[in-house]
């Protein structure tokens, strides 16, 4: 499988939809981390997809997720009824680029609307010249309930997608120090690294394990590995 790359990635915002703040596990660190991304799209001008579930009855994306930064990057948000993000309007979207071959996929819920359109994507690859592989960022993902995350995220490694975090994926997309962007980029990893903490010992850490991380669990990764 190949690294990731800026110029074959496209990343996914999933039905973060303000009306369900109240019922999501660790709704406000979702926010944290999915700017995050934003601002990880932005800087390797990644285009950026939103989806809304039956915005209607559920209402807009949440404003605090600043898509304005993207300016032309932002690709729009598109209702929906079906639970996969993979509707007309952005399957066409994904006909236009066949150079993409990975999607940075984050949002909500995980065993629902983003397990399904995760499996979307790998069975799309069966008709394009590329396969499209799914990355999730776990410190971006999240449902009502929070062991939901570790059942969808098994059948996910399972199907084929990519289980990661939101700095490892940009690391991966910057791929080296000294390439053009590094300080931009270091400067943007160094602004976010306590809504990194933050999100990720409330999305990762705090829903597979209920004893506090050590040390040595948080340096090694080793609670991560053991969803």
């Amino acid at each position: 499988m190949p690294l990731l790359s800026p110029r074959t990635t496209l990343f996914f915002l999933c039905d973060i939809q303000t009306r369900f703040r109240t019922a999501i596990h660790a709704y406000d660190q979702l926010i944290l981390s999915s700017n995050k991304l934003l601002k990880i799209a932005k800087h390797f001008d990644c285009p950026v997809v939103a989806t809304t579930q039956n915005a209607r009855a559920l209402g807009p994306i949440d404003p605090r997720i600043d898509t304005s930064i993207l300016g032309p990057l932002y690709l729009g948000a598109f209702d929906k009824t079906r639970f996969s993000m993979i509707t007309s309007d952005i399957k066409a979207i994904l006909d236009a680029r066949p150079q993409t071959t990975s999607v940075v996929l984050f949002g909500i819920e995980s065993h629902v609307c983003v397990l399904q359109t995760a499996l979307s994507l790998l069975a799309l690859s069966s008709t394009r010249s590329q396969p499209i592989v799914p990355y999730l960022p776990l410190d971006a993902i999240s449902s009502c309930n929070a062991f939901e995350i570790d059942v969808a995220v098994a059948r996910l490694r399972q199907a084929g997608a990519v289980i990661t975090s939101s700095e490892s994926l940009a690391f991966e997309l910057m791929g080296d120090a000294s390439l053009p962007g590094f300080k931009e980029f270091s400067k943007i990893i160094k602004e976010e690294k306590e809504n990194t903490k933050v999100a990720g010992d409330a999305l990762i850490l705090g829903r597979q394990t209920s004893e506090p991380a050590t040390e040595a669990d948080v340096a090694g990764g080793g609670v991560l590995m053991k969803g």
